[in-house]
């Protein structure tokens, strides 16, 4: 498939000795820097647009910077900072006494945070890059913020800002979250001093708020405004750190922690792979709930919102996070087995004229599903032939032999050749070179006689199997191609963090219009973008998704039919072999994967009133382009 812009990534780390402790037992002062610079880098497949490192240091003395921060842009950003902390560290810093590195060393402290972007809100640049930082003279007042998050009431978050006094210099949601947390953070501080103004001065009482700051209390004042999916992470200058998930789980965090340090990343594999401990060690974050950790190094998690319906991502399991989890991995290959039966029915049951393979990379492990369950089909198929030679008496080493040699046919047909570029052709020429991206192998299909099955982990625009997968696959010359989703079709926006905000991206949009206009329902068109504009009257609780209509009236084989002949009449290269899609249900998906029930992609079932909201905006923009 065409590759989505995934969501970002976050990893933060506490250490919670001294950094002598880590130079004695690990050698080296830079053991947290090592182990953030392993978390962004096995997290690397979540953003891919930018990067970023903060690091806080508790030990920096008045005069020298306690807040240190680097970004950079492009897909190799992560190596690009790290070589520039490296610069920034005096040559044989192992050698320096500890306290000395503990004051005046930059980037070397206590409290590190990383972050990986791609942008879901169509700004891009160095200034949208996390971390994002609020600076002041006062330790406990200083925030630093990153996150894997998109809000869906930015404007209402916006007036809300404004109309505390505050004059933002930048309309966004990474803005208006730093703006209201360190609003709140601020109130927190004068809330502090004014109970102990009278007992203590300074500089025990700026000490004292550290100690006593109650991040809990500041996120429990600003949480309960935000309409989205998010992992929302940040530190302090004195040291204080706070992680905090929405109340639907729609954003991942896992968590580990020991006498040593704390980590929190968006995935738990790679904290499992750079700690190296056992997944029953590392706790995902739960719904509505924050990790906090204090000025001394104490952790502990709080429940800041009550926890909503569970809607954790679906797609982050099919798609986006690393297949190494052992859950996303048992998930995988359940909705492979999940796509048997029906697959089966579309072949006639015959799998010595099939041959199955899979597009790489990031489908393999439906694909391992999917040959687990078709091997059981076989075994019964077989067993059944053998009952029935030996009725007839006919169960001879020659009959029997044959029975046991069928196999499931399977082959690597599709090769990515990860070397080609296709920026320096244009127009057709350009669509060439992208039809080459895929290689075959050759001789893997008996021509004109085979029918091929390749499974995907998704279909989404279908652009790359239009211009280059089934081109490709079309040169084995099978008598027919089945292009197999191991997710079903994706036919809604994503308004929570992943960058599919707009309905012509979905080539099952496309299609459910093309049968409206083809079964004289274009009314319906027109109807639902009536109804889309009076949701502008109702509240935002009361607001439904109206472009579920375009949908209705057909069933996803008649869509998915659809959609097989968009992808061959389109084609620049005539198709031969009759192409068919099967998509996963959306039954099927959820038994594969039943601890994620967030399927709005699929069924259009937002989880917060932003989601309706934001799709009806969709097909206005939409409908206005094209019809106005």
């Amino acid at each position: 498939m065409e590759p989505l812009k995934h969501e970002c990534g976050v990893a933060m780390i506490r250490l919670r000795r001294p950094l002598h402790y880590y130079k004695e037992k690990y050698g080296s002062y830079s053991y947290a820097l090592d182990k953030l610079y392993l978390l962004m880098e096995k997290q690397h497949n979540r953003g891919q647009e930018a990067a970023g490192v903060g690091v806080v240091k508790l030990h920096a003395p008045a005069g020298y910077e306690l807040i240190f921060r680097e970004r950079e842009l492009g897909k190799d950003a992560i190596p690009q900072i790290f070589a520039r902390i490296g610069s920034e560290i005096p040559a044989g810093v192992d050698s320096l006494p500890a306290e000395e590195v503990e004051a005046y060393t930059p980037f070397m402290g206590e409290v590190y945070m990383g972050h990986l972007r791609y942008s879901t809100t169509g700004r891009s640049g160095i200034s949208y890059a996390h971390p994002v930082l609020r600076r002041n003279n006062w330790r406990s007042r200083s925030l630093m913020l990153c996150g894997n998050f998109n809000m869906t009431n930015v404007s209402e978050m916006f007036e809300r800002v404004v109309s505390s006094g505050q004059h933002p210099r930048i309309y966004s949601d990474t803005n208006m979250i730093l703006e209201q947390v360190g609003y709140a953070l601020d109130k927190e501080n004068h809330r502090l001093y004014r109970e102990l103004r009278d007992s203590l001065e300074d500089p025990a009482l700026a000490e004292t708020i550290e100690d006593r700051l109650d991040l809990a209390s500041v996120l429990g004042n600003v949480a309960p405004d935000w309409d989205g999916g998010y992992v929302m992470c940040g530190a302090t200058g004195s040291g204080d750190m706070f992680a905090i998930r929405d109340p639907h789980g729609i954003r991942p965090a896992f968590y580990y922690y020991d006498d040593e340090i704390i980590v929190l990343a968006s995935e738990r594999p790679v904290i499992q792979t750079v700690f190296d401990v056992p997944a029953s060690a590392v706790s995902e974050l739960g719904l509505g709930e924050a990790l906090l950790v204090n000025k001394a190094g104490d952790v502990s998690t709080r429940q800041i919102l009550s926890a909503a319906d569970n809607r954790r991502c679906s797609f982050e399991r099919i798609y986006f996070s690393r297949g190494s989890d052992i859950d996303i991995y048992r998930e995988r290959k359940a909705l492979g087995e999940a796509l048997v039966p029906k697959l089966l029915k579309m072949v006639d049951y015959d799998v010595d004229h099939t041959v199955f393979s899979f597009i790489p990379n990031t489908a393999e492990v439906a694909f391992f599903g999917m040959m687990q369950g078709l091997e059981k089909r076989l075994d019964e198929c077989k067993l059944a032939d053998i009952r029935r030679l030996m009725a007839y008496g006919d169960a001879t080493d020659e009959n029997l032999r044959k029975v046991l040699s069928r196999r499931i046919r399977v082959e690597k047909v599709a090769i990515k050749d990860v070397k080609m570029r296709t920026f320096i052709a244009e127009g057709s020429s350009r669509d060439d070179m992208v039809a080459h991206v895929y290689d075959v192998t050759y001789g893997t299909v008996k021509q004109d006689v085979d029918t091929l099955v390749v499974i995907d982990d998704s279909i989404v625009r279908g652009t790359t199997l239009r211009q280059s997968i089934l081109r490709q696959l079309d040169r084995l010359r099978p008598r027919r191609i089945i292009i197999v989703s191991s997710s079903p079709q994706v036919r809604y926006p994503d308004y929570y963090g992943i960058d599919m905000s707009a309905l012509d991206q979905f080539i099952a949009f496309h299609a459910a219009i093309r049968l409206l206009k083809g079964t004289d329902r274009e009314q319906v068109i027109h109807d639902t973008y009536r109804q889309c504009l009076k949701q502008r009257e109702l509240p935002p609780d009361q607001r439904i998704n109206c472009v579920k209509a375009i949908y209705a009236p057909f069933t996803d084989e008649e869509i998915s039919e659809a959609i097989s002949r968009m992808l061959t009449e389109n084609s620049s290269h005539r198709i031969k072999a009759k192409v068919d899609i099967l998509y996963q249900s959306l039954e099927g998906m959820h038994k594969a994967i039943p601890d994620h029930p967030g399927d709005w992609y699929f069924s259009g079932d937002y989880p917060t009133p932003g989601g309706n909201r934001l799709v009806n905006e969709a097909y206005i923009d939409y409908y206005e382009r094209i019809f106005n």
